[in-house]
């Protein structure tokens, strides 16, 4: 049996990060810490099909901080799908809400590069949204 448990910590850590940042406003140098758990060379696949780089995930974070009030977001369904000496792929479940009553579901696949010292990083993430 493969052991995925330190890539599914980082999705959960990543995403208590990322509530936080949306849902309430936050010092700067949050972001930046937020912000070292993706490679430079990230790219994502929204739910709407938009291509972003780590520039354009900066941003949106740069835009989106403190703006969500009452945001939360729920993960279930947390999969290994590949698992290799540099790093791994992974699927979960997310479910977000705020205090408008604004919610979306969406599957997503993540895949995780590990550098020689250990830390994980997010290389690609795509996000595929869930009929209601």
């Amino acid at each position: 049996m493969s052991d995925y448990t330190e890539y599914f910590d980082e999705v959960i850590q990543a995403h208590i990060a990322i509530e936080q940042w949306l849902a309430e406003e936050r010092d700067e140098s949050e972001l930046e810490q937020l912000l070292t758990r993706f490679s430079p060379q990230f790219s994502m696949i929204s739910p709407l099909g938009r291509v972003l780089d780590f520039e354009a995930l900066n941003e949106l974070f740069l835009l989106a901080g403190g703006k969500k009030l009452g945001f939360r977001i729920e993960l279930s369904e947390l999969r290994g799908v590949a698992l290799y000496d540099g790093g791994a792929v992974v699927s979960y479940r997310e479910q977000q809400t705020d205090a408008t009553g604004l919610h979306s579901d969406r599957r997503s696949s993540v895949v995780f590069e590990k550098q020689a010292d250990g830390k994980v990083l997010w290389r690609h993430l795509h996000e595929t949204f869930c009929k209601e």
